[in-house]
């Protein structure tokens, strides 16, 4: 299979339940026979975005971390698929940061007119986020919802996909969750037999 799959686990948590959840996800791409290159984002040294207006001209950052390698798998990608618990109504500050790293996409593509010099057709990426928060609120999950918007939006993806789970707080309390794992690991299949070469 061509289509290049990358997974980000974005929680600081090792095998925490978003990792519960990726892992599903991924057993149903390889069950399709699709491959994936996995990202733990707690073992990448990642600065926070300073605004400093680095990229203003060139749409390249300027601050010198491991976002360079992530940056270059980003732009390999065909599908790239988040991983991340919600911290107070929102991203925790470790995949927020990533998140805001990718200021430089969105001048290349908004104020530069910049080809985003990826591998794939323009807007033909696809975004997937999956997530758990501890509130089972109505609520809970706008602010992720709304942020992975617009960070695929940045790298010229559509957001395809969305698994939430609320009232998942404690390690290994999505395993317990009636559907959750299944639900993934079917969503992974359908996304890898979608994107198959068609005979």
């Amino acid at each position: 299979m061509s289509v290049n799959i990358t997974a980000i686990y974005g929680s600081p948590r090792a095998g925490g339940n978003t990792d519960s959840l990726m892992r599903a996800f991924l057993s149903g791409v390889r069950s399709a026979g699709g491959k994936a290159r996995e990202l733990y984002l707690r073992n990448f040294r990642v600065y926070p975005c300073t605004e400093c207006g680095g990229c203003d001209q060139t749409g390249c950052c300027v601050l010198q971390d491991d976002m360079e390698v992530l940056y270059s798998y980003f732009q390999e990608s065909d599908v790239l698929v988040l991983a991340a618990p919600v911290f107070f109504y929102g991203f925790g500050a470790m995949t927020k940061a990533m998140i805001d790293r990718c200021q430089c996409f969105w001048v290349r593509k908004y104020r530069l007119k910049q080809d985003m010099h990826t591998e794939r057709p323009s807007g033909s990426g696809r975004g997937i986020l999956l997530s758990v928060g501890g509130s089972g609120g109505s609520r809970t999950f706008e602010g992720v919802l709304l942020s992975a918007r617009y960070f695929f939006d940045a790298l010229d993806m559509s957001f395809a996909h969305h698994l939430t789970y609320g009232s998942v707080d404690e390690a290994g309390a999505i395993l317990r969750h009636p559907t959750a794992c299944a639900e993934a690991e079917s969503l992974g299949r359908k996304v890898a037999s979608e994107l198959q070469p068609k005979a």
